[in-house]
Order: C-alpha cells, then sequence, then structure tokens
C-alpha cells in the first residue's frame, strides 16, 4: 500500500478506551467484577427513559428529527436560554469536534490543560492546529499561564470544569477575572460534563447571561452532557450552549441525523423526570463522603472532589494495584499515564459496589505492602 498519511494523522495515538467488563473477565478469568473505572452513573437511567426507548422501538424505520426540535426546546426550557444558542452532539465530545472543525485552520492555536480530557488535543490535530498545553498547578487550571500563552493564532481555550481526572474546580471569581483578560478573537470552551455535581454556588447558574455577554469581552461556549448525572452514556448525548452566531457555524459543520431517534426519546425523558436526578445527585455525594472517609481510615489519602469520581493517593505503585484490584473482580483506574503514578481514579459506585471496593482495596494493599 502506497497512499500517503499525512504528518499530523500519523502522530495522533489513538484515545484509549476502558476496556468492557466482559472483555477483563475474560482476559483474567474472573466473574461477577464491578467497573468504578469510567464515571458512569452506576444505577442506570430512569425508569422512564426506558419506558421512552421502548415506546420509540416502532420508529425505526424513520430518520430522526435532524433539528432535535423537541429536545432542544426542552434544554431551553430548563437552562432559560433560546433554542438557537443550542447545538446537540454525539456526546459533548462531538460538539468539541464541531468547535475545532468551525474555528481551527492549519496552523491555528488551541490551549489545553494536562491532565484532562484527551479529544481536546487529538480534534486539534486531526485540523493541522498547534496544541499548548499548560499543566495544572495545584490539581487545578493555571489561568495566568493559559493567559500568557494567548497569541493572535490562538483561537480556542479549552477548560474542563470540573476537571477530570482531578475533580477540581474553578473558583467562580478566577474563571471571571480569567475571561475579562481574553481578547474577544478567542473561544472559551468551559466542558461541564460534571456540573451536576457541583454545589450550586461554583455553577455558571445565569447559561445565559454568560453566553450572550460578548461586548468587550470573549465569547464563551457551555459544554453539558447526558452520560452522568441521568445515566445516558451509551445513547451518547450532549450539548454546548452558546452565541447564536457560533451556533450558526457549528450546524454548518454538524453533519445531519446526529442524535439518533433513541437518544433524542431517551434524552427527553431523562430530562423531565427531576426526582430521579435529584436522587442520583445525593445517592453520589453520599457515596462520595462515605468512600473519601474510608480510605483515609485505610490508610491512603483521598482529595476532595465536585464530580462523581475523585482520586486517592495509593502510597505506592498505582499499575500494580490496578492489577491487583482486578483479580479481586474491581476495576478502577490507574493514573500513571496521566502523570500521577501513585494514583488511581475510582467512580462512585452503588452502596454494595462501594463496600466491595474498600474491602478490596484494603487487602491489595496490605498484599503489596503499601499500607
Amino acid at each position: 500500500m502506497k497512499i500517503n498519511i499525512p504528518d499530523n494523522i500519523a502522530a495522533i495515538t489513538p484515545y484509549p478506551p476502558g476496556k468492557p467488563i466482559d472483555e477483563l473477565e475474560r482476559e483474567y478469568g474472573i466473574t461477577g467484577s464491578i467497573k468504578l473505572a469510567s464515571n458512569e452513573n452506576p444505577w442506570g437511567p430512569s425508569p422512564d427513559v426506558l419506558k421512552a426507548l421502548r415506546d420509540e422501538l416502532t420508529n425505526l424505520n424513520r430518520y430522526p428529527d435532524g433539528s432535535c426540535y423537541y429536545l432542544t426546546k426542552a434544554i431551553a426550557e430548563k437552562l432559560k436560554v433560546d433554542p438557537e444558542e443550542i447545538v446537540l452532539g454525539n456526546g459533548s465530545n462531538e460538539v468539541i469536534e464541531f468547535l475545532v472543525k468551525a474555528f481551527v485552520k492549519e496552523g491555528d492555536e488551541v490551549i489545553t490543560s494536562h491532565p484532562s480530557f484527551l479529544m481536546y488535543q487529538k480534534f486539534v490535530q486531526v485540523r493541522g492546529g498547534v496544541n499548548h498545553v499548560v499543566s495544572l498547578a495545584g490539581m487545578t487550571h493555571d489561568l495566568d499561564t493559559i493567559y500568557k500563552k494567548i497569541t493572535e493564532k490562538t483561537r480556542l481555550v479549552f477548560l474542563d470544569n470540573p476537571n477530570n481526572p482531578t475533580g477540581t474546580i474553578i473558583e467562580p471569581a478566577a474563571l471571571d477575572d480569567f475571561l475579562n483578560r481574553v481578547p474577544e478573537s478567542v473561544v472559551v470552551v468551559l466542558d461541564e460534563a460534571y456540573v451536576d455535581y457541583m454545589d450550586k454556588e461554583f455553577q455558571v447558574i445565569d447559561a445565559s447571561g454568560i453566553v450572550r455577554q460578548t461586548e468587550g469581552r470573549c465569547p464563551v461556549v457551555l459544554l453539558r452532557t447526558f452520560s452522568k448525572a441521568y445515566g445516558l452514556s451509551g445513547l451518547r448525548v450532549g450539548f454546548g450552549i452558546m452565541y447564536r452566531e457560533i451556533a450558526l457555524c457549528l450546524h454548518k459543520v454538524r453533519q445531519p441525523f446526529n442524535i439518533n431517534r433513541m437518544a433524542q426519546a431517551g434524552a427527553l425523558a431523562a430530562l423531565e423526570d427531576e426526582g430521579f436526578y435529584q436522587q442520583t445527585i445525593s445517592k453520589t455525594k453520599k457515596g462520595l463522603d462515605f468512600l473519601s472517609k474510608g480510605v483515609d481510615r485505610i490508610g491512603c489519602v483521598s482529595y476532595p472532589s465536585h464530580t462523581n469520581f475523585f482520586l486517592i493517593d495509593v502510597r505506592g505503585d498505582a499499575d500494580k494495584l490496578y492489577q491487583e484490584m482486578l483479580y479481586k473482580g474491581v476495576i478502577v483506574r490507574s493514573m500513571s499515564s496521566y502523570g500521577f503514578p501513585c494514583f488511581i481514579r475510582v467512580t462512585i459506585g452503588t452502596e454494595e459496589e462501594n463496600v466491595r471496593f474498600l474491602g478490596a482495596l484494603e487487602k491489595c494493599l496490605e498484599s503489596l505492602g503499601y499500607v
């Protein structure tokens, strides 16, 4: 084969997704394992979602609504924005791709942090853009250094707030100061995939206000998802809230029918079941408190988090601990590839899963001699 692969594509390392449970069980010869590695919702979707999906099955011979009219309208009403200020994606990562397609050409610059969501940088590489990566400072975004990296070639700045994998947030006052300094030619993207778990005092409550404030300040795009708190990771539905002129640009690069019928029906039902949503948030916070105290009791160090996961300093090689935990049927995420060789990241599970995790962790730490 003599095809010519562009250098920017050849340099890309594929995104490393976590292995499915069934694959790990086959590989390690175990059964009944629990997965606390991918920040998924352990309680699943609302019963209303399951009913909506069953009802939609008879319509699979028809194309979905390309405009996502009802879902967009419901989101707009809930967040008090206009439907024209919303762009839906096959997961919020597709909205990230739209932003890069719309605003980045070869040689343009994009600023991201490390560690954070790897796909920011990969989409930029595909376009032939230049990534400037700023290391976190004190486990959170280094806004001063990010600001100093901005040049006349900078098109986008990505800030995941809360950050993955640290679970930290940007203080509202610091964020406001940063946005006031960024040039109007730069789009700042606040990836709020885990915003549902944040205390209200730290959230951007007035979504319409921040995306419409474009005079004398940089435009801001907010990203949200149905994958986490709503338990719809498998349906892949996310959205962005933005100034309508930016939204129009994204629709120009969006493929038609990018949100399938099942995803639209499921997301709409999830959005309407406020009671189930609130139960999920409450149980997550309770689980986080339980696990944090348990981890500290065992002898590790847990880090505060505003998400449905948290970091743990295991006082030893995280990769070895990850392997030992697998043999116990407990799947966690080693943070060595993120630059934290002694840390694991753990998703909050059900009460039963949380108890099982702590038991497995304590035994594995003792066998490895870490505590």
